[in-house]
């Protein structure tokens, strides 16, 4: 009790002196309808809400202390014998357990799990039985259960990725509504119609889609790809992406509410983020050999001279500028092997103008070409993120950062900016550039140059939006698979290392629960959700899952880290506020370049005869003359029927013949401009929406307000109260101890006991 006491008081660790005597709010309307959600009592072990002050052990009978033994919970002992370790000796820090770590003395050290004994249930099995099986997906977690055995960081951690999950119910639900309209309006849709009737696109020769070995072809056979762009790419789609833009902001508002509350019932209102993640890290005192004075505290302290400083920054930028070319580089290679291959996948697999065989018709070589692609450039992403992991660490330790939040911050930002590369890239790529660049067929532009032979690649007829949606879902479920396997692996290690009766897996290495994974994923539904409207709901199974996933790891397979606390979630905080942002921009930018919607609309209003979608097909083709294609252009087997003289293509220009021969038309201008209103006016409605309702919602409830004022004035009213309790016990002890003859008061003791009375 005396370590516990002393070092509760140096870490200021905040116990309780009262009992709240605010009444909680009334009941929520419909509250029975979460009660198949919640954990039973028996099982959470409902406490009263108590007002808390720093812990002073001059003032043990100031607290609520009943039983010594458990007054301070697991996760409090925890901090504290590290602290007792670090800070226990005269020469502070010198000794202590990180610094005996980081110089190699020790290879490992770690506080031992809660043993499951036959009397009782350890807080480690309560855990695992309540919280890390699947079966419990269901349920809410026990976040105070989790904060009081492994820490408030680690609550934290869950308390986000279970609120990020519960909001992601209500975008899934919007999601699937979209595309359920899709689907419903699958045969309303007039554009496919006509490119699969076969008097209309059956009849209409499209210019060859590469040089040499594409053919000419027929705008129907790509008749069910132009069904299947209709389900991502119709009107619901600009509902759902402006829909989201507004759901980011809600999330985040309503986080910080979350946060507050939490911040309040853990007491972490005032805690000081120096007496944990600001102290110096051991890794800076061993390998910083020279000493200044700190005009602060008048002692000698370890510093970085700026020259070491600035060559290991330079150092350190000078590799992430590399690992992020190296993913540009990778990003090039794949778009050259799509032009390279997508050649021989249109020679391969179907001959439009002749026939169509079997897997033609489901399969386009654009299809092919992008899901390949999309595949090759998934396994490149997996592999970099491997290195990306430990180059981040490596030069995070090159540059030394001298406290512990400087090191998390700065590992944290670099994790992102090559996750950020290593993920989006492709994305953009296909969303942004892909199919804008290609020119016409008599002035093709090439990805080298003239000098080569890879031409910028062509947007699949049925748009650029499909093959967006392709790559996404193909990097959000292999990278889901992936995980998988790895669980399945490591379920099978632990299934046989309890076989062979050993506790070796207990000395795992701990890896703290990372929020770049569910960051990655969270920019995945929102920079790229206009494509893409079911990408919230495989996030919410995915989530679900996952925090299942991660107990079972904390409970069974990794050994129990050291509690430390934490206010929020850190850097990660500002990161999902500009992922926020862009996402607002990067969704206008793909409703208006890579859907058709506004070609579309364009049409419909402004030059449709019938006010319908009838002819929009036709209109959106430019038309050119087969006789002008350059021989380089031209396919090899060059069998296209002799009656045909024009071929189209997907552009607004002038056709053959005319003055102002294939040079952009007035509805391509008229296009372009629609392209920029929408952006703008999109932007600024969903900005101006976005602050408003950040302005409306306070980042602090009002109840924890109130609680936060009334326990600081009974803070003060408590202490002054005691204080005068023990002054008068004092001056009562002191009466009682002078002779019998001098028990008259004298002046100065007299005005004493008056103002105290």
């Amino acid at each position: 009790w005396d370590v516990l006491a002393t070092y509760a008081d140096v870490l200021k660790i905040k116990v309780p002196f009262k009992e709240s005597d605010i009444p909680h709010g009334q009941d929520v309307p419909l509250e029975w309808l979460s009660h198949p959600f919640r954990l039973p009592d028996h099982v959470m072990h409902p406490q009263p809400d108590y007002f808390t002050y720093p812990f002073d052990k001059t003032k043990t009978d100031f607290f609520l202390i009943s039983d010594k033994d458990t007054f301070f919970p697991p996760s409090t002992r925890n901090r504290i014998v590290i602290v007792y370790f670090s800070i226990g000796r005269k020469d502070r820090g010198k000794t202590g357990i990180k610094r005996l770590l980081s110089n190699g003395t020790y290879t490992a050290a770690f506080p031992l799990h809660d043993a499951r004994n036959a009397e009782c249930e350890s807080e480690r099995y309560n855990l695992y039985e309540h919280w890390a099986r699947f079966l419990c997906f269901y349920k809410e977690q026990p976040l105070n259960l989790i904060r009081k055995y492994y820490g408030e960081k680690i609550g934290i951690y869950f308390a986000w990725l279970g609120f990020y999950t519960e909001m992601l119910f209500f975008a899934a639900v919007m999601g699937l509504i979209c595309f359920t309209y899709g689907v419903l309006s699958y045969d309303d849709n007039i554009s496919s119609q006509e490119i699969c009737h076969p008097k209309i696109g059956g009849r209409i020769v499209m210019c060859p889609l590469c040089d040499k070995k594409c053919p000419f072809w027929k705008l129907n056979s790509t008749c069910l790809s132009s069904w299947q762009s209709h389900l991502f790419d119709n009107e619901g789609t600009v509902f759902f992406a402006i829909f989201m833009g507004i759901w980011v902001t809600l999330f985040l508002e309503f986080w910080k509410r979350r946060q507050a509350r939490l911040e309040y019932e853990w007491d972490l209102v005032d805690f000081e983020e120096e007496q944990q993640q600001l102290q110096i890290r051991p890794e800076f005192e061993i390998r910083c050999t020279n000493r200044r004075l700190n005009k602060i505290t008048k002692e000698m302290e370890p510093y970085l001279p700026v020259t070491s400083k600035c060559a290991r920054f330079c150092l350190s930028a000078a590799t992430v500028i590399f690992w992020i070319s190296l993913i540009v580089a990778c990003i090039i290679g794949v778009i050259a092997y799509r032009l390279a291959v997508y050649a021989a996948f249109a020679s391969i697999i179907k001959d439009p103008m002749r026939k169509i065989q079997l897997v033609g018709r489901f399969i386009t070589p654009q299809l092919a070409t992008s899901v390949t692609a999309s595949c090759i450039n998934f396994v490149i992403i997996m592999i970099l993120n491997f290195f990306y992991e430990r180059v981040a660490i490596w030069i995070t330790d090159l540059e030394i950062p001298k406290t512990h939040l400087e090191y998390e911050n700065r590992l944290t930002m670099k994790m992102f900016l090559f996750q950020f590369v290593n993920y989006y890239s492709s994305c953009f790529y296909v969303a942004f550039f892909k199919g804008k660049f290609v020119g016409y067929p008599g002035d093709y532009s090439y990805m080298f140059g003239n000098w080569s032979n890879l031409r910028n690649e062509e947007c699949d007829p049925g748009g650029c939006l499909i093959e967006l949606t392709t790559q996404l879902v193909i990097v959000m479920t292999g990278k889901q698979l992936f995980l998988d396997c790895q669980l399945i692996r490591q379920c099978r290690e632990s299934s046989k290392l309890q076989r062979d009766n050993t506790f070796v897996h207990l000395f795992h290495v701990i890896k703290y629960p990372e929020a770049s994974k569910n960051l990655v994923q969270f920019g995945f539904i929102t920079l790229f959700v206009a494509s893409f409207p079911l990408a919230p709901l495989l996030a919410l199974f995915n989530n679900i899952l996952e925090i299942r996933v991660d107990a079972w790891k904390f409970t069974t397979q990794f050994k129990r880290p050291m509690a430390s606390k934490a206010r929020n979630i850190g850097a990660w905080q500002e990161i999902l506020n500009a992922v926020a942002i862009l996402s607002v921009v990067t969704n206008a930018f793909i409703m208006a370049f890579t859907s058709d919607m506004i070609p579309r609309m364009v049409y419909l209003y402004a030059y449709s005869k019938e006010s319908s979608m009838r002819g929009y097909v036709n209109n959106s083709l430019s038309i050119y003359d087969i006789s002008q294609i350059p021989e380089r252009n031209m396919p090899e087997d060059n069998w296209f029927d002799n009656a045909t003289s024009t071929c189209r293509y997907r552009d607004y220009r002038y056709p053959p013949g005319h003055q102002r021969e294939y040079t952009h038309t007035m509805q391509f201008w008229h296009i372009l401009a629609a392209k920029m209103a929408f952006i703008i006016i999109m932007e600024h409605v969903v900005f101006v929406v976005k602050f408003f309702v950040a302005w409306m919602i306070p980042d602090v409830p009002s109840d924890v307000k109130a609680r936060i004022k009334r326990e600081r004035y009974l803070i003060q009213e408590y202490l002054h109260n005691y204080e005068v309790e023990q002054l008068k016990l004092q001056l009562s002890a002191s009466f009682i101890t002078e002779p019998q003859s001098e028990m008259t008061l004298t002046p100065d003791k007299h005005e004493v006991l008056s103002e105290c009375l």
